[in-house]
C-alpha cells in the first residue's frame, strides 16, 4: 500500500527551480570546479611537485572515468532509482573534492590521494548527468523541460566556460585548495536542495543481469587508447610501447562490438538506440564539440608557457566565453522551438569555426593575440550556446521513456569521453611538438616577435587546426543525421 502511495505521489510531482538548482550545483562540481585544473595545474604543481606525466594523467583521469562509467550509472539509475544514483553522485563529489583539498604536498601520498579525488569527481559526474537528465524528462513537461534543459546545460557548458576564470582567480588570490573546499560546500548544499525529490525508476520487464563483461571490454579499450594518446609523444608514436597499446585498444574495441551486438539482453551499450539517426547525430556531434575543451587547455598553456602570462590573467581572457554562453543559451532553446534542432546545431558549429579561426594565428605578437583570444572566446561561448539545448533535447526527445537514463548515459558518455580525449589529443599535439621539435621549420619566418617560444606557438597552431577540422566533421554529421523537426514529448 505504501509503495502504491509513493508511486502516485511521484506521478503527481512536478519539478521546481529549487530541485533544478540542486541538480546544477551537482553538475558544477565536475564541469566548473573539476575543470579548473586545466588552468591551475601549473600553480598546483608548485605545491605538489609531481612529474609532468603524473600531473597530465590527473588532469584527464576525471573525464576518463566519467566517460567509462556514465552508461553503467545511467543503467543503474533506471533499475534501482534515479534519485538514489543522483545522491550517490553528490557523495562522490563531496568526498572527491575534500581529498583534493587536503592532498599532501611532495610526499609518497601526493599522487595516490590526488588521483583518488579526481577519480571520484569523475564518478560523481557519471552518476549525476544521466540520472538528472532522466529526471528532467520525468518531472518536467515539454515547455518546462526545454527551459530546464537550458538551465541544466548552464551547469555543463556554462560551468566549463567559467572554469578557467574561477580557477585562475581563486588560485592566485586564495590558493588553489580553496577551489575544492568551495566545491565540497556547494555539493553539500545541492544534496540538501534535492532532499524531497520522489524516487523515479524505469519499468522493469523481469530480472536482468548487468553486462559486466561488456563493461570490462569497454574499459580496457578506453584505458589502452587513453594511454596511447597521452604517452605517445613521450614514447614516440612509432615506438614498440605505442604500437602495442594501439593494437590492444583496437583488439578490445572489436571484441566489445562483437560481444555487444550478440548480447540480446541488457547490453552495456544498447546499439539499437543508434538506429535513430537524430539520436546518433546528436551524440556523435556532442562528442566532437566536447573535444574542443582541447582549445581551452592549449590556449591557456600557450599564454602561460609561451607568453609568460599568469593563470589569473589568462582566465580573464576567457571571460567572454562564460558571459556569452549564459546570456545566449536560452536563445538556443528559442531557435530549437522555431527551427527544430538541426539548424541551430549547425549554426553553433559554424560560429565555433569562426572562434578557432580567431585563435589560429599564433604567429603574431602576444599583445595582439590576447585580443584575438578574448574575441575568439566570445564566439566560442556563442557557438556552444546555440548548440547545447537543441542537441540535448534532440537526443532526449528521441529516446523511449523506459531507456531515458541509459540513453542519456550514452549521450553524456560522449560529453565526458569527448572532453577527456579532446584534452589528451590536443595536449599530445602541443606537448609533442615542444618535446620533439617543430616539424615545419620552414614556417618560422611567418612568426613575428620573440623567437625563443616558436615550439609553443607551432604546437598550439597545429592543435587548434586539429580542432577546426573536427568541427567541420561535426557539421557534416549533423547535416546528414539530425532531424529538422522537434519531436513532441
Amino acid at each position: 500500500m505504501a509503495t502504491q502511495s509513493n508511486s502516485l505521489s511521484a506521478k503527481a510531482y512536478r519539478g521546481n527551480d529549487r530541485v533544478l538548482f540542486g541538480f546544477i550545483l551537482g553538475l558544477l562540481s565536475f564541469w566548473l570546479f573539476g575543470m579548473t585544473i586545466l588552468n591551475v595545474n601549473v600553480v598546483m604543481n608548485q605545491d605538489l611537485g609531481l612529474p609532468n606525466s603524473s600531473l597530465n594523467l590527473a588532469v584527464s583521469i576525471t573525464a576518463l572515468f566519467s566517460g567509462m562509467t556514465v552508461v553503467v550509472f545511467g543503467g543503474l539509475a533506471d533499475k534501482i532509482g534515479r534519485v538514489k544514483i543522483t545522491r550517490l553522485g553528490f557523495i562522490f563529489a563531496i568526498v572527491g573534492a575534500a581529498l583534493i583539498a587536503i592532498v599532501p604536498g611532495k610526499s609518497g601520498l601526493t599522487f595516490p590521494v590526488l588521483l583518488t579525488g579526481r577519480i571520484l569527481q569523475g564518478l560523481s559526474a557519471a552518476c549525476i548527468m544521466p540520472a538528472t537528465l532522466s529526471l528532467l524528462r520525468e518531472y518536467w513537461d515539454e515547455k518546462g523541460r526545454q527551459r530546464a534543459v537550458s538551465l541544466w546545460s548552464m551547469g555543463t557548458w556554462g560551468g566549463t566556460s567559467f572554469a578557467a576564470l574561477v580557477g585562475g582567480a581563486m588560485a592566485d588570490n586564495l590558493g588553489w585548495r580553496w577551489i575544492f573546499i568551495v566545491s565540497c560546500v556547494l555539493s553539500v548544499l545541492g544534496l540538501f536542495l534535492i532532499r524531497d525529490l520522489p524516487e523515479s525508476k524505469a519499468e522493469q520487464k523481469g530480472k536482468t543481469r548487468f553486462d559486466y563483461l561488456g563493461m570490462l571490454l569497454f574499459m580496457f579499450f578506453i584505458v589502452a587508447l587513453q594511454l596511447f594518446v597521452s604517452k605517445g609523444s613521450e614514447w614516440g608514436w612509432g615506438s614498440t610501447k605505442s604500437l602495442i597499446l594501439a593494437g590492444i585498444s583496437i583488439v578490445f574495441l572489436i571484441l566489445f562490438i562483437i560481444f555487444e551486438l550478440k548480447k540480446k539482453e541488457s547490453p552495456f551499450i544498447d546499439f539499437s538506440l543508434f538506429r535513430n539517426k537524430t539520436f546518433t547525430g546528436a551524440t556523435v556531434s556532442n562528442l566532437i564539440l566536447n573535444s574542443t575543451s582541447g582549445v581551452l587547455i592549449v590556449t591557456l598553456m600557450l599564454m602561460q608557457q609561451g607568453g609568460g602570462i599568469s593563470a589569473d590573467t589568462t582566465g580573464y581572457l576567457t571571460l567572454g566565453y562564460g558571459v556569452v554562453i549564459l546570456l545566449f543559451i536560452r536563445v538556443g532553446e528559442r531557435l530549437l522551438r522555431k527551427y527544430g534542432p538541426r539548424k541551430p546545431m549547425i549554426w553553433g558549429c559554424l560560429i565555433l569555426l569562426l572562434s578557432i579561426a580567431c585563435m589560429l594565428p599564433t604567429n603574431i605578437m602576444t599583445s595582439t593575440y590576447m585580443v584575438l583570444m578574448a574575441i575568439g572566446y566570445i564566439f566560442f561561448g556563442l557557438g556552444l550556446a546555440f548548440y547545447a539545448t537543441p542537441s540535448t533535447d534532440a537526443a532526449l526527445s528521441n529516446l523511449p521513456l523506459s531507456q531515458t537514463a541509459a540513453g542519456s548515459g550514452i549521450y553524456k558518455m560522449a560529453s565526458s569521453l569527448g572532453n577527456g580525449f579532446g584534452i589528451a589529443i590536443s595536449t599530445a599535439i602541443y606537448s609533442g611538438i615542444i618535446v620533439n621539435g617543430r616539424p615545419f621549420t620552414a614556417l618560422d619566418t611567418l612568426f613575428i616577435g620573440r623567437q625563443d617560444n616558436l615550439d609553443f606557438r607551432h604546437g598550439a597552431m597545429i592543435a587548434l587546426l586539429f580542432n577546426f577540422i573536427m568541427i567541420v566533421i561535426a557539421i557534416l554529421v549533423i547535416r546528414f543525421t539530425v532531424s529538422g523537426k522537434t519531436k513532441e514529448a
